[in-house]
This record gives C-alpha cells, structure tokens and sequence, in this order.
C-alpha cells in the first residue's frame, strides 16, 4: 500500500511545497497526496489545489501508512506544529528539489526541506527540520541546526556554525569562519562579520544587535 503523504500547513510556504513536492520522482510513485494538515480549516478556500486542508492539526494522530512535509517556515510556529506531531510518532520527509546541487558528505535530518536552487558544496551537517529555501548558498565544513529556517538567498560561507531554531532572512550572509547562536535571528540583508550570540537580534551591514529600546 502506498503511504498518504500530508503537507502541515496550508500557509504561503505550505503551498509552495505543494509545489516542489510535485517535482519530485515520487509523487504519486513512492506516496500520494493526501491533503493539508492546518489549524485554519479555510486556508485554501480561495485557491485551487488538488487536496485542501483536510484536519487541524494540533491534535492531528499519526496513523500507519502516513508520510508528513512540514510546510511552515516561522521558527516558532513550526517547533509548536511540527514538535508534538513527532512526539506522536509523525514520520516526516526529507525532501530535497531535484534543482538542488548537493555536494560530498552532505548529512541532511529528518524532515529537513531543501528548496529549489540551493547549494550545498560539501562535508556539510543539516538538523532535523531545517529549511532551506530558495536559492540559497552553504559553503563547505558548514553546520545547520534543527529547526532552523533560512529565507531566500541566504548565504553561508564556509565554516559557519547556525545553531538550532534559527531564522536568517532572506538575503543574510554569514561570513567565513563565524557562528550563530541557538534561536538567534538574521534579519534580511544582514551581513555576519562577528558572532551571533544565544537569542540575539541582529539587523544591518555590519549587523548589529537590535536594540528596541533606540525606537
């Protein structure tokens, strides 16, 4: 029997994986799809998939036979969907664009989604649920955290450590050699000339710590 296949969350992100999912060599081979998994039953009352949202899915139970791809790129929101469906024993893809280029002694984690046009050179580690999205660039000897999400065109340069639960917006870089803290954000744009520490904000070029209380 072929597994259902069930993409959590009907968002934006969700149904762009939608899209990439159709790429791949096992759709409708290896699994078929089966439908969304998202809190808002309406999210895609005004568009036009082949499967709508067909559970929530706080409380969504894994049954045998059933395959899942995390659709959800916000950090938090995807520890708090995602966490307690693998709890349950949720079996999540790791799914990779066929227009990915995925170099020597690339380790990629469970659940982990690496969207079209990435580049992963080599001797690399990617965490368990990580995002990748488009276009982005990982450099060698490069480390990845679970969970975390980098936006479009974010870039790693070789050596670089992210920690896990972090987000880099889209068009960060990360310069050689330096490291990200767990739950740290890189705002979009940023440029990483020195450390990143646990939990911080970092915004601009050089980026710099946020500090709200300048507003």
């Amino acid at each position: 029997m072929i597994p259902e296949l069930y993409i959590v969350g009907a968002g934006g992100f969700g149904r762009e994986l939608y899209c990439w999912l159709k790429d791949l060599a096992g759709w409708g081979r290896d699994w078929t799809f089966a439908g969304f998994l998202d809190d808002n039953l309406a999210a895609l009352d005004e568009f036009k998939y082949d499967g709508q949202v067909v559970a929530p899915a706080h409380d969504y139970v894994p049954r045998a036979g059933q395959v899942f791809a995390c659709g959800i790129g916000n950090v938090a929101i995807k520890e708090k969907v995602c966490g307690p469906l693998l709890a349950r024993g949720a079996n999540f893809l790791t799914v990779v664009h066929p227009s990915a280029v995925v170099g020597a002694n690339v380790e990629l984690g469970a659940g982990a989604v690496i969207c079209p046009g990435v580049v992963l050179t080599c001797d690399i580690k990617v965490g368990e649920m990580a995002m990748l999205n488009l276009h982005s660039s990982i450099g060698h000897d490069v480390s990845i955290g679970k969970w975390t999400t980098l936006s479009p065109q974010s870039n790693l340069n070789g050596g670089v450590t992210v920690g896990a639960s972090v987000f880099l917006g889209s068009g960060a870089v990360i310069l050689p050699g330096h490291s990200v803290g767990d739950s740290a954000l890189v705002g979009a744009g940023s440029v990483v000339m020195r450390d990143v520490k646990r939990g911080q904000s970092v915004f601009g070029n050089p980026a710099r710590v946020f500090n709200q209380a300048a507003l």
